[in-house]
């Protein structure tokens, strides 16, 4: 298929609102902007938005497949959502799809022989308190039941367009695609303002009947622009650095006394590390200063037979030769000789004479005292 200029264009302006090395950010706009012109992303709009985005097929596809909200094949004009999820299906849910696919005479993901209705299953469609709701491209009718649901589809077929229990009018589901890749809606009446319902305020006039708020909170206080909340960052920063106590001088050092006879020689001064332990490892910086990473390679002690290079009195060890072939013939040998593999599946350790002792026990139907296998639970006799 080849795209309008019209689509072209709107193309161009949904690229241009991202970084130029993150133009791959416009995929999402851009597949409700080929489904807004084919009512569906087909091969070709998958083409369409590799070619503009400097892509692949794949890649694209991979991200068309992953969001319902992209219909791989041609839906109706209006697509009819009812949440059959946890709340809505307890509510009724259920019945409301059952009623509205025994009257369309199409299942799941299915769509109308004159093109006009798909109806879908919904997992949520984010509404629990108005359930069951059911959507008309996405936009919602509260609280409907099966004769209600049935009323808004059978307008739909009548060519009318039912008002939605909030939000504007209904449009198509190529108008809706436009709206989604972030264009707006220039129709009389396509944009109306709706408030919350009941449901939503219930949480709100609780609060307000029992006199619940939030301490210190003025919903009149204004939103600051970023350069503001960093402005004023800094000054509160400032100021609480003015304010800070100054650092009381650290008091002096005594020098150690030195040492003026022979018996007190070498107490003068306390001993270097190295004197001390015999170590040559060199100084750490305190573990804050470095990352857990690094402190934890530094103190991690070796294992029992893994020495301490530089420990005092340690011995490192050093590789003798090789031992010559034949000696390593021979252990394998002897060790081979000490370990005979064990036979029939049977683990290494296991007498045959026991457990050929066993099965004739059982086989005889008693055990070797004569007890009853019956009565071993009673008598605590072992099988």
């Amino acid at each position: 298929m080849t795209f309008t200029e019209t689509t072209r264009v709107r193309a161009r302006e949904i690229i241009a609102r991202y970084p130029a090395d993150r133009s791959r950010s416009a995929l999402l706009p851009l597949l409700h902007l080929v489904q807004s012109e084919e009512g569906y992303v087909s091969p070709a709009g998958v083409e369409f938005c590799a070619e503009v985005l400097g892509l692949n097929k794949a890649q694209v596809g991979a991200v068309a497949t992953f969001y319902t909200m992209y219909k791989r094949k041609p839906s109706g004009d209006y697509l009819v959502s009812v949440c059959t999820n946890t709340m809505c299906d307890v509510l009724g849910g259920q019945a409301v799809y059952d009623a509205l696919a025994e009257h369309l005479g199409v299942g799941h993901e299915e769509t109308t022989a004159d093109g006009k209705i798909t109806l879908e299953h919904a997992e949520c469609l984010a509404a629990c308190d108005y359930g069951p709701v059911m959507t008309v491209n996405y936009d919602f009718f509260d609280n409907v039941e099966p004769q209600g649901a049935l009323g808004v589809v059978q307008e739909l077929q009548a060519g009318g367009r039912p008002m939605p229990t909030r939000g504007a009018r209904l449009c198509t589901l190529k108008e809706m695609a436009v709206q989604l890749a972030g264009f707006a809606d220039e129709r009389d009446g396509a944009v109306a303002d709706g408030g919350p319902g009941a449901p939503t305020l219930r949480g709100l006039r609780l609060a307000e009947e029992h006199g619940i708020a939030v301490p210190g909170f003025d919903p009149k206080t204004p939103i600051r622009s970023k350069a503001e909340a960093d402005r004023a960052a800094a000054e509160a920063k400032a100021k609480a650095e003015a304010e800070k106590p100054a650092p009381a001088p650290e008091p002096a050092k005594a020098e150690p006394a030195k040492a003026e006879t022979a018996g007190n020689a070498g107490a003068a001064e306390p001993a270097t590390p190295a004197a001390a332990s015999g170590s040559t490892a060199p100084d750490v910086k305190a573990p804050d200063d470095k990352s857990p990473q690094v402190r934890t390679a530094e103190t991690r002690q070796p294992d029992a037979s893994t020495p301490v290079p530089d420990a005092p009195g340690t011995k490192v060890p050093v590789d003798g030769p090789a031992p010559a072939p034949r000696d390593a013939r021979a252990a394998e040998a002897a060790g081979a000789a000490a370990n005979p593999p064990a036979g029939d599946g049977k683990p290494a350790g296991d007498a045959a004479g026991a457990q050929e002792r066993n099965l004739k026990e059982a086989e005889a139907g008693t055990d070797a005292d004569g007890a009853d296998p019956a009565d071993a639970s009673g008598t605590g006799v072992r099988k």
